[in-house]
């Protein structure tokens, strides 16, 4: 007997028609209290040896639907190894096809982010000398929101967020591949680093939207990445907490991960539409942007968003407030839900261990950054 099943953490779908493996109807739901709608994540049962059709019906009228060309959907029997699977989307439907070896089948919008991955990692840091871990603050339903930060003789001051936007689990990956990196390794990148600077590292930003399979928006419906210029407890303690720590403790380089719907580009979107943007930053910036490029195969800056993309509404972004408030080097790092197509892999796309190698690669341009500040 087929069976599909979201109710585990960050499972979403809305099931139509389960009356066969090879006919499977779906729909993407919205996130609380939203009208995004593009996160999935759920499991067919009852599937061994079968061939298995899923038709997301719905795929037109999301969020997103660019994002649906050239996309592949990822699969996972053991939820460890993440594959792309056969996907089209024609006249606004998607639909995934594969023979399942086994009994059950994972889908997912992009590989999870397991709340007690984050959990297994936070205590990892707690029993290194060089760690130490805090809470900021508390989400709408009572979660904490916790800082790892790393800490050596330095004195400047590097803040990475990541998952403002629940959904985009590949940012969540990225700062777990930066924070096993400073905390674990002794090679000499690192102990300069330390020596430059103290890093403060909050990995899940949004741990109401996460549970829940939302795409962008916190419990209260809150899309984080619109609350800088102005958050509440009500609506958005999320950012409030963090951004206070940020006053307090000042800033001297600050990362937004992310991932994009559409592009299939690694990029950052930078700080350059600001009234406020010297020709300091401006310097500082792109000595950042073309030292990533050296580091890491999979990022570029021939595709991204343009200049003018945020203008009015720019302060309402993490980075761009950052930005103007500290006058440092501040970014948006994107990542994309499809495969890279500046190095692409066509098994797995863009996938965990791609957005975990890039947070070790990204710790070159930040140190770069801080010997300029020295």
């Amino acid at each position: 007997m087929v069976d599909v099943s979201s109710v585990f953490d960050g499972g979403a779908i809305e099931v139509v028609s389960a009356a066969n493996p090879n006919a499977i109807d779906v729909r993407i739901r919205p996130d609380s209290r939203s009208e995004f709608v593009q996160w999935f994540y759920f499991r067919v049962s009852g599937v061994r040896g079968e061939h298995v059709r899923v038709r997301f019906l719905n795929a037109k009228d999301c969020t997103y639907p660019k994002g649906w060309e050239g996309y592949q959907v990822v699969a996972s029997y053991d939820r460890r190894d993440w594959f792309r699977v056969d996907t089209t989307y024609t006249d606004g439907v998607m639909a995934l096809e594969i023979k399942s070896t086994w009994d059950q089948i994972y889908f997912a919008y992009f590989e999870p982010y397991r709340s007690e991955r984050h959990l297994d990692l936070v205590a990892l840091c707690q029993s290194r000398p060089r760690a130490r871990v805090r809470k900021l603050a508390n989400s709408i339903e009572g979660q904490p929101l916790e800082c790892i930060s790393l800490s050596g003789s330095g004195k400047r001051k590097v803040w990475v967020i990541a998952r403002q936007h629940p959904g985009e689990t590949m940012a969540e990956w990225f700062t777990e591949g930066l924070v096993e990196y400073l905390v674990e390794s002794d090679d000499s990148l690192v102990i300069r680093a330390l020596e430059l600077a103290e890093f403060h590292i909050v990995g899940n930003m949004n741990p109401d939207g996460a549970v829940a399979g939302n795409l962008r928006t916190n419990a209260a419906g809150a899309n984080l990445n619109r609350e800088w210029d102005s958050p509440t407890l009500e609506r958005s303690p999320e950012v409030l907490g963090v951004r206070q720590a940020m006053i307090d403790e000042g800033v001297d380089l600050f990362i937004d991960a992310h991932g994009d719907e559409a592009l299939p580009y690694v990029f950052v979107s930078g700080c350059e539409m600001l009234p406020s943007f010297g020709e300091g930053q401006r310097v500082m910036q792109q000595s950042f942007i073309d030292t990533f490029k050296e580091a890491s195969p999979d990022f570029q800056d021939r595709v991204g968003y343009g200049a003018g993309r945020y203008q009015k509404d720019a302060l309402r972004l993490a980075s761009k407030w950052v930005g103007d408030r500290f006058g440092c080097v501040s970014l948006t790092l994107e990542m994309p839900f499809k495969d890279n197509a500046h190095n692409p892999m066509p098994r797995v796309g863009w996938n965990g261990e791609r957005s975990r190698a890039l947070g070790r690669a990204i710790l070159t341009p930040m140190v770069k950054t801080l010997e300029a500040l020295a």
